[in-house]
Formats: C-alpha cells, structure tokens, sequence
C-alpha cells in the first residue's frame, strides 16, 4: 500500500529499485538523505518498503537518482512518451491522498479531546457531589485525571502526526520533533516553535501536505 493507507504501490519493488538507483549513483543511505534534507533512517525505511517519499521529496530525489518520478512509482525503468503527464497525475493523487488521511487524523484528534475531556469532568464532578467513602472519591478524581492526561497526549500526538508545520517566515514546511510540538505555546493548531530551516521563531500553523 502507499503511504498512510493511500494508493495500492509495490512499496517493497519501489524499495528495491531505490537502493539500486542509489548504489548507480555512488550514494550511501546518509549522503542521499543529506542531500535531501532528511535521516538515513528515513531513506532505509524506503529501500525496506516500509514507507513511501512523501510526494515533496520526490522530485528532489528522482534528480539525485537519475530517475523519472514515473519509474519510481513504479519501481522499474521505463520507455514512455507520456511519463510527465503521468507523472504529474500520480503526484496529484498522493498528495490528495495525504491530504485525506491527515484531515482524519485531525479529526480523530478532536473527537479524543473532547471525550477524554468529558470522562473526565464527569468522574471528578461525580466524585465532589457523591456520598461516597474518602477513598473512592480520591479513587474517582485520580482516574478523572488519568483519563484527561493520556487523552491530552493521544491528541498533541496525532496532530503531530498530521501534516506538517509551515514557518510564517521563511514558509519552509517541516515535521517537528514531538518534544517541540509538546512544549510549545499554541493558539489553536498554530505552534510558537522554531524553523529549522530559518532559525526564527513564530507562530507556525498547521498545514495537511508539503
């Protein structure tokens, strides 16, 4: 499958023809992800088949490889004479297909906010007005505040997840690390954080594909 649930790849034939590519053009696993901005990690889970360049990479990387954005997709050399309107076509539907899934993603984010929100508020309001013994009341509010804590982090997690962050300075669009998108003051779905490409500081908002 394609990245996130997308369209119906070849990923581990993809894989392959990468690692060959690269090998061709006297590429280590960590130059090629220098060169494109990303880790060696990124590029292994590639070649593995485990994950797909995401649709902003793809270009940058076809250069690097010597290759055209069609033959990646498809994970062989190819002859065509309409490989560019091709090309631009699956360009179009991976990046739709990102779109997608990330508005998902940010949907389910509000939907766990909320219900972990209102467990929460009804076990601890349930607990100050109930006659109850001391230790259960305790017992109540504590897992209240359980229930509201691991919703909270559920739902930073899947907006970090979701999409990238684009800096208002330099309009570069990245993945924060989770730490960052943690700590950060926010204002709705838009982070204070600093570009990684810039070194500036802003109110990064969010954005659901490259």
């Amino acid at each position: 499958m394609g990245r996130k649930g997308g369209l119906p790849m070849d990923q581990e034939k993809i894989g392959t023809f990468i690692t060959e590519c690269r090998k061709q053009a006297g590429l280590t696993q960590a130059a090629l992800g220098e060169q494109l901005g990303i880790t060696d990690r990124a590029v292994s889970k590639w070649e593995r088949g485990k994950s797909m360049p995401d649709p902003s990479l793809m270009l940058p990387l076809c250069g690097l490889l010597h290759i055209t954005v069609n033959e990646l997709l498809t994970g062989e050399r190819i002859s065509m004479e309409d490989y560019q309107k091709k090309a631009e076509e699956k360009l179009l539907e991976l990046q739709k297909q990102e779109a997608l899934n990330n508005r998902r993603l940010l949907w389910l984010e509000v939907v766990i906010g909320l219900l972990s929100t209102a467990a929460a508020l009804v076990m601890i309001f349930a607990a100050s007005l109930a006659v109850v013994l001391f230790w259960l009341r305790r017992a109540l509010i504590a897992a209240g505040l359980a229930i509201l804590t691991v919703g909270i982090a559920v739902a930073v997690k899947l907006e970090h997840d979701a999409g990238y962050y684009e800096c208002p300075h330099c309009h570069a669009r990245y993945v924060p690390t989770m730490r960052a998108v943690v700590f950060s003051p926010h204002i709705g779905r838009s982070r204070k954080m600093k570009c990684p490409r810039c070194g500036q500081r802003g109110y990064h908002r969010k954005i659901l594909t490259r």
